[in-house]
Formats: C-alpha cells, structure tokens, sequence
C-alpha cells in the first residue's frame, strides 16, 4: 500500500527517539496483527482487551487499579482487621486510628510503638473511663438538656460521660449534617477529648442519617489518601483508581470508558503536558478571547464609548439610544461634518489623509493585532473541537458496532466472529488517535512563533497524521459498509481484512512516534549551532531526503542507517 509506504517514510522512528532504516521497518510494516497476538507500547496500544471496549485500554494496566464501592469497603476491613490484630485493640478503635492517620497502616503502627500514650491521647482513645462513678441510681440528670431520664435512656462513651439519648442523637445528627467531620466526632462534654466510635454513631441515629455516615466513611479511604487513590472525574461514576507513580505514563481509563490524567484529573491529554492542558482550557473559558473578538471586530462610539459592530451597509453609523450619536465609521467624527465632499456615504477623505499623516497608526496596529490574534486561536480551537466531536462520534460508532454489527458481519461473510477482531481493533485505533490528534492543536498553539524549523516540522508530521487516520477512517468506516450490506460473502473480504489491518498497524505506529516525539518537545529536531555553521558540509553529506520542500525521517533505501552521520539526528 502506497500510503502506508508514504507514511512509514515520512516517520521511521522508534520509541526511544532514534531512527531505523526502512528494510527493518517494512518488516515491521507487514507484520499484521492475529487474533491471539497482543500489541503492547510504552504508548499504550494493547490489543489483548479490544472487545472490553475501552477506548483507552490500550493503555498499560500494571500501574493503576480501578476500585468499586466494594472493592474500597473490603479494603477499609482487610486494613482494621490488620491494625485489630496487630496491636490488639477492638475494630472500632481501629477504625478511629485508620481514620486519624489517613489509612495508612505503616503509620498507624510506626507512631503507635514509637509513642503509644502520645497517640491515644491525641486520637482520642482512653485506656480508663474519666469518669468512673458507680451507676446506682435509677434515673440521671441530663447535664445538656438538664432532664431527669430513666438510667436505660443514658448513654455513655468510653469516658463515661452519660447523656440523655435524645441529646445524643442530636448531637450526631448534627455532626452528620456538617459533613465529614462527623468521623472524627470526640464527646458532646467540651472538657473531654474521647472519641465518639462508629458503632455508637451508628446506633443512636436515624437510617438516613447512618447511610450519609456510611458514605462519608466510604469516601475517606479516597479522599484523605490523594497520593494514592483518586475518584474518577467522570460525571456520575462511583469508581476510584489506585495509581502506582513511576510506573507507565499518568493517563488511566476506569471501567465507565473515562480516560483521564492522573496528575490533573483533567481527560487523557498525551502527548501534551498538564500545563498546557490548564492553559488551554483557562483559555477557551476566558473573557480574554472575548475582549480580542470585540477589539477586533468593533470601534467604540465617539461619544458614549460602547462598542459597535459593523456587519454591512454604509459609513454612515447611529449608535443605540439613548446615546443615537451619528458618526463617520471609519474616521469616527460626526456625521454633520461630512457629506459629498468628503466621499459620501462609502469613503471618507479624511480618514484617508490622516491615515496618511499616521494619525491612526496605533489604532489600526492593535486592531490588526488582536485579529490576527483571534484568527489563530479560532484556527486551533476549531480543529480541536472538530477532532473531540469526531473522536466521540467514532465511539459511538464503536459501541454500535460490537456486539450488532460484528454478528451481523459474520452472518454475511461467514465468518466467526473471533475473525472479526481487526475491525473492533481498527475502531479502537481511531478513537485513541482522534484523542492525540486533538491534542496536538494545543501543542501547536503554544510552540513558540520563532522556532521556525520545529513549527514547520510539526506542522508536516501532523497533516502526515491527520492523512493516515483519515484514510484509516474511511475505510473502516464506508469500505466496511459495502460487505455489511451485501446478501453474500464477498470474494474480496479477505483482501479487506489485509488493508484495513495494515491501516491499523501503520496509524499505530505514526501515531506512536508522533506522540514520543511531541513529549520530548521535538528535541530530534534542534540544529546545534556548529550544525548551522558548517552548512555547506552537510549539503554535501545529503543525510537528509527532501521530496518536495518535505523532510523524509529515515534511512534511504539504500537500507543505510539515519544515525550512520553526524548530522542525522537533525532535521533540516
């Protein structure tokens, strides 16, 4: 296939940045994924999971584990039993020393031997009632609501300090309604320090109210222990992912089909880095392009200031009441001085002679400056956005194809559907590299102006991509199309498979160096000065292939390597 060739041509990187000549490459071009084979990258692209249909499952699990509600509540057991057995305590104490040190086990035991007293006394955990005094009474005074109560309608904390239950329950429920930190509730006398334990709260309020305590005791494991376990941003999903740092890249997807980053908890944004996901984002929400779209496109009127938006007709311009000023548009003073002599309705003569003079030089140079400005925002933001509304309508595509499509495909064709995996493989593919494509408008925004070599190169390896998943697309997409709607299996159905797979394979890989080379910051491309310098000997050295003011990445077809010259690291 020609576009593959070009493709492999254009990018013949590896991982690890260096180059490979092209006879290595068009073996690994013509290796087409099988059924049982899995492809696996330091990108992420792994084709073991294609029917779990997670768009970002190609990402490698061995650094994040993603945790139900239920998963999260045999943990918070496994760690009290833990701590119940290890320093032989009740689980309840447990659980109040979990709590107090953020579920850290290893902490929990280091600060307990290290300082058992000093621990208990700040957690709250009493070894002797404080208030030891003989309950031989029948009835107690309340010392909250000062009402004399049956001994049976007393309760106490490990202190001893009995309240009325009704003042008890108040008490909680109004610690509950306050948020979480009704799981480190200490006794309702303000002298005394005790904690109040969760079979107590548990037992003295109302269902809804132990169902808010519950789940406030649900989200600690999460929320006190952010270095680890983080809620999945998602609108709506309950699930929660553990992260291993130092392991893989930071990008995670959890079982609701959400890839998102792990450092920003924004949507999965390789190849581009958090900052620039922040800065892009603050930017698309800000009233700053608003102020640039208005400067722009606006002149404020002569009298009342308040900007005004020519969209057609004359020079002539009225401003709204109350203000109903008339005025030149394009000099700005009043109508009443001009007329036929000075160009009427569609010129203005003194515009022109003080344009000539430099009266409106500023002017006009901020103008133009903030519309070139807007221009090339709205340039990247439109792609962006067109590349995200693409991306979700291929995932859409996705879910519709398996299972209905895929079983219907098999019937026409005869096919079982095991054979059928390039097609859900080759969705998979384009979903993931919509998602990077889409980032790599952000990068392009922010690559500065005046590194002219970079910007350039960025510029040919993304249309190079945007070409190849284009292609990808389509023949997943229409090519597919023709044998769904067919009556009989087609003779040609195997030489589709071959095409769209090979697509599949050649995207993978563009988009794999494509993406390694916009986390290095395109550092390949940077010509040292000694480089620039001795120009003339790497023109006679010819390390690069240039074919149409285009850089080819690669070896030639001699099969010599890229790194065989000084120089052929660098693209010029």
């Amino acid at each position: 296939m020609d576009s593959e060739d070009e493709m492999l041509d254009a990018w013949a990187g590896t991982s690890d940045g260096e180059f490979v000549n092209e006879e290595e490459e068009d073996e690994d071009s013509d290796a087409l994924p099988s059924d049982g084979e899995n492809y696996e990258s330091d990108y992420g692209f792994d084709y073991s999971n294609a029917d779990d249909l997670h768009p970002s499952s190609r990402l490698p699990q061995t650094n994040f584990t993603v945790l139900s509600e239920k998963d999260i509540r045999q943990r918070q057991a496994e760690d009290v039993a833990t701590i119940t057995n290890f320093l032989s305590i009740s689980p309840v104490d447990a659980g109040v020393l979990l709590r107090h040190f953020k579920w850290s086990v290893s902490k929990v035991n280091d600060e307990w031997f290290a300082d058992e007293e000093r621990v208990r006394a700040s957690v709250g955990l009493l070894e002797k009632p404080v208030f030891n005094k003989r309950l031989t009474l029948k009835e107690m005074v309340c010392k909250i609501c000062f009402e004399i109560c049956p001994l049976e309608n007393m309760r106490a904390s490990r202190c001893g300090h009995y309240f009325c239950e009704t003042c008890w329950t108040g008490y909680i429920h109004t610690a509950i309604n306050d948020g979480p930190g009704c799981l480190t509730l200490r006794c309702a006398d303000p002298s005394c320090g005790s904690a109040i334990g969760e079979d107590m709260v548990l037992g003295l309020v109302s269902v809804e109210d132990q169902q808010k305590y519950t789940r406030y005791l649900l989200r600690s494991y999460v929320e006190d222990n952010r270095k680890q376990v983080k809620w999945c941003p998602a609108p709506g999903c309950e699930y929660a992912v553990e992260f291993q740092p130092g392991v893989g890249s930071y990008d995670l997807v959890c079982k609701c089909d959400f890839s998102f980053c792990w450092n920003c908890r924004e949507e999965a944004h390789r190849p581009v880095d958090c900052d620039t996901v922040n800065k892009w984002i603050l930017k698309n929400c800000a009233e700053s392009e608003n102020m640039n779209w208005i400067l722009a496109n606006s002149k404020p009127c002569p009298k009342c200031k308040r900007p005004i938006e020519k969209n057609q007709g004359c020079m002539h311009i009225t401003c709204t009441p109350p203000c109903k000023f008339e005025f030149c548009w394009l000099c700005l003073g009043a109508w009443t001085d001009h007329g036929e002599r000075t160009g009427g309705f569609y010129a203005c003569n003194r515009y022109e002679t003080a344009k000539q003079e430099g009266v409106y030089d500023e002017a006009e140079r901020r103008r133009e400056m903030a519309k070139n400005s807007l221009e090339r925002y709205t340039h990247y933001y439109e792609r962006w956005a067109t590349n995200e509304s693409s991306r979700a309508k291929a995932l859409a595509d996705l879910h519709q194809m398996h299972p209905g499509q895929i079983e219907k495909l098999s019937d026409k064709q005869c096919q079982p559907v095991s054979q059928l995996k390039f097609v859900t493989d080759a969705w998979l593919q384009i979903v993931e590299c919509r998602r990077v494509l889409k980032w790599t408008y952000a990068y392009g925004y922010y690559l500065p102006e005046n590194e002219h070599t970079k910007r350039q190169f960025f510029e040919y390896s993304q249309g190079e991509a945007e070409a190849g998943l284009e292609r990808l697309h389509q023949c997943a997409e229409k090519d597919l199309q023709t044998f769904l709607e067919g009556d009989s299996p087609s003779s040609s159905f195997n030489d589709f498979r071959t095409k769209l797979a090979g697509l599949t394979s050649v995207t993978k890989t563009y988009f794999e160096n494509l993406v390694h080379a916009l986390e290095s910051n395109l550092s390949d491309v940077d010509i040292p000065k000694v480089a620039a310098k001795s120009s003339s000997s790497s023109k006679a050295s010819g390390s690069s292939k240039v074919r149409g003011g285009r850089a080819k990445l690669g070896s030639s077809r001699s099969g010599g390597s890229s790194r065989s010259g000084e120089e052929g690291t660098h693209w010029t």
